[in-house]
């Protein structure tokens, strides 16, 4: 699975990029979210998933972890497939589509081209629940749009430590420090946990 590119921009498109990466072009595609995000500078990192298929292999990119992750949590859904989610991802921004998920607000989710009522009603259903454990409601409601927080949160969890403990320090760090980079997130709450 290749987690992550990193490389020379040499194309940028609404749908899709071009990265350079050590003399090989990877042609990836990306949300309007995530092109928004990307920076105008030539070297870009981002986050992908590789979905294969019997014809093709097909590069998703991102421009962090948290998008990546509601990808992947959209794509396992019956009936929406990888196109419907960047579809959703570039009609909504993530912490949107967390928000509609977790507040059961089909009109929002439905107000994508290629997502009907019966859709829409599944993709609440089915992902819900793992949006409120994986998110809680605390940083649902108060600041998902953080992605900072939501990397060190993944990295914290990565190195054993309890979500809910975690989640607790996190956030008493970022109220404290808004602005604060994820590195200096993650020391911060080591030192705290």
């Amino acid at each position: 699975m290749i987690t992550h590119i990193q490389g020379r921009l040499v194309e940028k498109n609404p749908t899709d990029v071009v990265i350079d990466c050590n003399g090989v072009g990877y042609f990836i595609n990306i949300s309007l979210h995530t092109f928004s995000e990307l920076p105008s500078s030539e070297n870009v990192k981002l986050f992908t998933h590789l979905l294969v298929r019997e014809d093709a292999h097909i590069l998703y990119g991102f421009s962090s972890v948290a998008e990546r992750e509601i990808f992947r949590l959209l794509i396992s859904v019956s009936g929406v497939g990888a196109s419907i989610a960047r579809t959703m991802l570039s009609s909504l921004a993530p912490e949107q589509v967390l928000d509609a998920i977790s507040q059961n607000d089909i009109p929002t989710i439905q107000s994508v081209k290629g997502i009907g009522a019966k859709t829409a009603q599944r993709v609440v259903l089915d992902l819900k629940d793992k949006i409120l454990k994986v998110y809680g409601l605390s940083s649902i409601s108060a600041g998902a749009s953080n992605t900072n927080k939501n990397e060190a949160l993944s990295a914290l969890e990565t190195l054993g430590f309890v979500r809910k403990q975690s989640d607790k320090v996190v956030d008493a760090i970022v109220k404290e420090n808004p602005q604060a980079s994820v590195e200096m997130i993650i020391k911060q709450a080591l030192k705290n946990l």
